[in-house]
Parts: C-alpha cells; structure tokens; sequence
C-alpha cells in the first residue's frame, strides 16, 4: 500500500507488504445471482489475514516515529493480531484487549507476535473501556478505532486500489462488512481526495454497509434515517468484527451512506455462513463471515431490484476463513443450511 505514500503518513514504514490484494472477477458467483461484473477484493491476502494490516502498518508506522513505546487498543481479533505484528517488527511493546470469546486464532497469533493480551468478560465496548481507562497512567499509546488519525490513512488505500485497478474509474457499488466502519469511511475519504486531485470527477460508488442480523446499529439507523446510531444491546454473531454493539463514527458511516445513496442490510449467521460456503465452493476464496455478509447483501439487493445487473460490484471479503476455524467448521458440520 506504501505505493501511495504521497497520500499517506510521511514516515519510514512499519511493512510486511500489505496492500495491492487479488481483485477477483467473480464469474461464477455472479452467473448465479445475475450480476455480469462482480468482483471480490480479497483482504484475506494481506498479513494477518485481514484488512487491519493497512491500518496498523500506518498507525505503528507513526506511533513508532513519534516515539512511541507501546501502543495499546480493544480489538474484536483482528486489529490484535495485526497491531501485534506491526508492533514486533517496529520493536515496540503491544497491549491488546479483547473479548474472551474471541476466535482462539486472533488470541494466538497476538501473543505470538509478544502482545500482552487481556482477555475481557464483555464486548469491544468493555475492552475500549479498559485501555481508555489505563493507558495515561500505563503511558501507553492508544490506537483504537477513530481515537488516532492515522489508521483511517491506511485503510483508505483500499479506494486508491480500486481506482488503479479499474483505470482511472470506480465502480458502482461497494459492499463492505461493517463494524467499526473504517475500511467504508475510509474509502470515502480517498474517493474524496481523488476528486481534488482532478483524477475522477463528482462520482461516487453507491456504498453498502453489511451487519450481522444480531448486531446491526447502522442497519437500525439507516431504516429510520437517523444521523448516529444507539447501542445495540446482547450483541451477538459468529462474525466477530461486526460485533460492535455502537461504531465510534457511526455518524460519518451514515453520512457516507446517506451522501451516496447506499443502503445498509443485516445478514443472519446462517445466511452469512452458507454464503461463505458458496464463495469457497465457486469461486475458490475461503472467506471470513463478514464476507459472507456481504455477499448477502448483494443477493438480497438483487433480489429488491437495488443492483442493477449491468453494474460493477465488488465485494469486500475483509478477512481470511483461516482466523474462524470454529464459525466453519460449525458450518461444515451442518450439511443442508440454506444456500444464497
């Protein structure tokens, strides 16, 4: 991702080569649900197995110029694990917390790379409680979603990589599982920085935030055309990234939805795992359940006539199957859940 480095913290950079990840035509997946020009952008690929590699990469990468010791943040598993490694190749120290329930691949890895890693009774919320209330006097520096500026400049990479790969264009609907939200606000912000640059002109992809059924914030929002959501009591979901019972920029997500005329749907775990299923059985990509979120998403939108199928999606599969062992095999074990 460092290829942009114009646009992007002006540092020597905390890399393990993240960024430029497979833009997947996705030929047979799309057949079946009507869409001619489907693709998935396949984050799996990055270090870690997930997206947060780009947000860590530049939030270590100013953390450890600005002279930092040791950065701390809640995660729901993902963020750990990349914060984890991006802090070990820095020679920095790392704090992590999260959710006991977390999928033991995220906890593994993080105490691998040498975080100390705090497991919490509770959700992400319970663990951003924890390190806010610490880090002053534990003089660590914190960098949980949105409380530092310099995640969003990675994650925004994703946009500028959409826009090279489709020549100077974007396309017409983005579908992106979310949680925090950063990966979609982010996209916004270099879709935005483009257009000052004179390299696209006024439009913009039609963005489509996919929830999980049993937290589902910006969905409830959405529908009743609120300007920031509330907190989504007994969160709960296989997916762990979209468990984020209320996003710390909830109110931009919605902004960007709102401003480009997206729409925001909720997918069921059993949906969402047999949509994973189907994205491994056609088209080869063992997806995290977020990305089966997405990709029930596109099918019900279809299904609304809100993607029209002459229109270039792509879809986000945010992470790796690897990381989900449990949530898969859980799948796997039951042979006839519903199909996308």
């Amino acid at each position: 991702m460092w290829r942009y480095e114009e646009v992007l913290p002006g540092a020597m950079p905390i890399t393990l080569g993240e960024g430029m990840t497979p833009l997947i035509h996705a030929y047979r997946l799309g057949s079946r649900l009507g869409l001619n020009k489907l693709y998935v952008k396949d984050e799996g690929s990055n270090p870690t197995a997930s997206f947060k590699a780009r947000g860590l990469s530049a939030a270590v990468t100013m953390a450890s110029a600005l002279g930092a010791k040791t950065i701390a943040l809640p995660t729901a598993g993902n963020a750990g694990g990349a914060a984890a490694a991006y802090a070990a190749s820095a020679g920095l120290g790392c704090v992590i917390a999260m959710p006991a329930d977390t999928p033991m691949a995220n906890v593994i890895e993080s105490r691998a790379f040498g975080a100390d890693v705090r497991l919490i009774d509770g959700l992400i919320s319970d663990c951003g409680k924890f390190i806010g209330e610490r880090s002053a006097a534990e003089g660590w520096f914190e960098v949980s979603t949105l409380k530092e500026p310099y995640r969003i400049e990675g994650k925004k990479t994703m946009g500028y990589e959409l826009w090279e790969a489709f020549e100077g264009k974007l396309p017409d609907v983005i579908v992106y599982p979310t949680g925090g939200g950063v990966g979609l606000i982010g996209m916004w912000k270099a879709f935005e920085e483009l257009a000052v640059m004179g390299l696209i002109g006024r439009e913009r992809p039609r963005m489509i935030a996919a929830q999980a059924a049993g937290c589902a914030p910006i969905v409830k929002a959405f529908k009743e055309k609120k300007e920031s959501s509330e907190f989504w009591d007994n969160a709960s979901t296989v997916a762990s990234g979209l468990r984020v019972p209320r996003p710390l920029g909830d109110y931009l997500i919605l902004k960007d939805l709102y401003d480009s005329h997206g729409e925001a749907v909720a997918a069921g775990d059993d949906e969402m795992m047999a949509a994973c299923r189907n994205l491994a059985l056609m088209e080869g990509i063992f997806a995290a359940p977020e990305g089966g979120a997405g990709l029930v998403a596109i099918e019900k939108l279809v299904a609304q006539n809100k993607i029209d199928h002459d229109e270039t999606v792509v879809l986000f599969n945010t992470g790796g199957g690897y990381k989900y062992l449990e949530a898969w095999q859980s799948s796997l074990d039951r042979p006839n859940m519903p199909a996308v």
